[in-house]
């Protein structure tokens, strides 16, 4: 489809905004608004995460409208999948933009995570391949093939699943003070090392891991030693699993330090503890 597109990606934690005609990508932009607080407890949607969250998408429709955009698709996952109070967020959405979320199932999450993050890699991957999406509300563990003359025009997944573990539940689940004692700190490690455990997707047959989305990206950056974000730098970086794992370490020691708790730092804190196992148990 030819035109220029609006694309908004509404996770728990973050919600994200692509505009162009691809592949040229005209507005890249990224909010964190927790629309999944107090879900994994309540069941719904706080009244304070839907205005933060409308918030962010009344700033995306002023982008929106300042664009020759011919179609605006909106995908949300984790968090409105669970809440009771969905529709009123979908009331909001058609409200500010004029269309109808799409609320994708976790089957569908996986799969679109790993069309997007193979699709385009410049090197040709050992296969399968595990895509690893690490994300507020929920983690996706997606091992499949790429897209080629034999599979047709999408990609191939072989087993897939989305686990409800995330920043936003870890924190509301097990973080209670602040700054966090060392043993809620565990269990947050503790909890990402269970649902890891459940995996029905055999890792051990993963010959490549791509990881996507803000946890790998930042864990990406803090092994390279980034001073600020740099997508020419981390965009398809290859990364030691060993750096990965002393990164990890060095993290989760000053995460009892003072820090913004609605902030990047803690939900890449709260994500590390499975990236960490997750590594772990693919090297052995």
């Amino acid at each position: 489809m030819s035109g220029v597109i609006a694309a908004v990606d509404c996770g728990t934690n973050t919600i994200k905004l692509l505009i162009g005609e691809l592949p040229r990508v005209d507005v890249r932009e990224s909010r964190t608004v927790r629309l999944g607080q107090g879900v994994d407890t309540s069941g719904r949607l706080a009244d304070e995460a839907l205005g933060r969250a409308f918030a962010a998408i009344d700033d995306y429709a002023v982008l929106v409208a300042q664009h020759p955009v011919e179609r605006i698709r909106f995908c949300a996952t984790s968090a409105t999948r669970d809440a009771a109070n969905a529709d009123v967020f979908a009331a909001g959405v058609r409200a500010r933009l004029g269309v109808e979320p799409e609320v994708v199932t976790g089957d569908e999450e996986a799969l679109l995570s790993f069309d997007g993050a193979v699709r385009n890699l410049r090197e040709e991957p050992a296969e399968p391949v595990l895509v690893v999406d690490i994300g507020g509300g929920s983690t996706e563990l997606v091992l499949g093939r790429r897209a080629d003359a034999a599979t047709g025009p999408r990609s191939i997944v072989e087993s897939a699943v989305s686990l409800d573990i995330g920043s936003v539940r870890l924190f509301e689940r097990h973080l209670h003070t602040d700054p966090p004692t060392a043993a809620e700190v565990a269990a947050c490690v503790a909890d990402a090392e269970a649902a890891l455990h459940t995996s029905p997707v055999d890792l051990g047959a993963a010959r490549t891991v791509v990881g996507v989305a803000g946890t790998i990206l930042t864990i990406c950056a803090g092994v390279l030693d980034l001073p600020a974000y740099d997508a020419t730098r981390t965009d398809q970086a290859v990364i030691p699993v060993a750096a990965v794992h002393a990164f990890v370490d060095r993290l989760l020691r000053h995460i009892i330090n003072p820090f913004d708790k609605f902030g990047r730092y803690l939900a890449l804190a709260l994500n590390a503890p499975a990236a960490y196992h997750l590594l772990e148990w693919l090297t052995g």
